[in-house]
């Protein structure tokens, strides 16, 4: 597993640093900080690895313990920068790992569907959740690169990035609106029906094991098959989270950094989140918002490029507005349960009060 890894992300590092530009150029990521920061980064995994190499349940202690220590690095990291690189590049850091970390909390959710929809054990809900966050790094490091390459060839690149996070927006609010909580249907699911039929699937799962042999036969286990559709939704959220952050800042390296200090602490986070995700039912308006504000800072980069009158949105009022809708939705979401409890009642037909949260 560690070899894989390793080959991994030298793969993705060699394609970042081809298209990354040199810090003469404005980005902080000079080639031994990229290599000690891509080292650091499958050290880690590899130490998430280990701890989930033998199934457990995950207590709420573990988990809070796992969070805090993941929160902790990207504030260092963000002091670190101050000190080194000024409050410019921090800002941006910071930023950008707000909108990460916010958009990461609606992967939470799906991942959270995906697993009830396949009735993952619970000891081994955190290898799949391990699985999905080393493949959206591998899927954000192609696509940092890509989007690093398409702005070296010209400023027509945040115009497409804006129009990208708009389509986003509208389609995040098309599904909020309409206020389904029932999970994805996974038999739907493309990857999901070419895999059962290149291999057999057996019925139960096998602990953390993905290929048995079954009957004489390799068989792939049920947990192969969420690993696959945990993939795939991985896709999805890449192509909103890159572009997102490339409205923060323009550097490759702080786009990296941002996606790695958010997705490295999921595993943990999600455990203590898991009651939690349910009750934020105004999240996605929160981040289609946040999509829609990005892509209308990106046009407006844009056209500042061409006609210097027309204004750009710093920084700081970035970091205060997605601060402000974050803040306002988690209240607006919580708010309603404490006062839907005739209605909650009503809906359930059995006249009993509704329970406070």
């Amino acid at each position: 597993m560690k070899e894989t890894s390793n080959s991994a992300f030298e793969e993705v590092l060699m394609l970042v640093s081809a298209v990354a530009p040199s810090s003469e150029a404005g980005s902080v990521g000079s080639p031994g900080l990229w290599l000690t920061s891509v080292a650091v980064l499958v050290g880690l995994l590899v130490a998430d690895f280990v701890v989930t190499r033998r199934p457990h349940e995950v207590s709420m202690r573990e988990a809070v313990g796992w969070s805090a220590g993941y929160l902790t690095l990207p504030v260092l990291f963000g002091l670190w920068l101050w000190a080194g690189f000024g409050g410019g590049p921090a800002l941006e850091f910071i930023t950008g790992f707000v909108v990460e970390k916010s958009l990461s909390v609606d992967n939470l959710f799906v991942f959270m569907l995906l697993l009830t929809a396949f009735a993952v054990p619970a000891a081994v809900q955190q290898r799949v959740l391990l699985y999905g966050i080393v493949g959206a790094l591998l899927l954000r490091g192609v696509l940092i690169a890509a989007g690093a390459a398409l702005l070296a060839a010209g400023t027509w690149a945040f115009l497409v990035f804006g129009m990208i996070l708009f389509g986003s927006a509208v389609k995040i609010l098309h599904g909020a609106a309409a206020d389904t909580d029932s999970g994805p249907d996974t038999s739907r699911m493309r990857s999901v029906r070419l895999l059962r039929k290149l291999m057999p699937v057996t019925g139960d799962y096998h602990g953390p094991r993905l290929i048995v042999r079954h009957r004489g036969r390799r068989a792939l286990t049920p947990l192969a098959i969420v690993v696959v559709a945990v993939f795939a939704t991985d896709i999805v959220f890449a192509v909103d989270s890159v572009p997102a952050v490339y409205g923060v800042t323009e550097d490759p390296y702080l786009v990296f950094a941002t996606n790695a200090f958010a997705l490295l602490g999921l595993r943990a986070l999600y455990f203590v989140l898991h009651s939690v995700l349910t009750k934020l039912r105004h999240l996605n308006h929160g981040l289609a918002i946040i999509l829609a504000f990005i892509g209308v800072k990106l046009v407006l980069h844009w056209a500042h490029g061409i006609w210097p009158g027309v204004p750009a949105v710093p920084t700081p009022v970035s970091l205060a507005v997605i601060v402000a809708v974050l803040a306002t939705v988690t209240v607006t979401s919580l708010r309603p349960r404490r006062q839907d409890t005739p209605h909650a009642a009503a809906r359930r037909g059995d006249g009993t009060p509704a329970a406070r949260d």
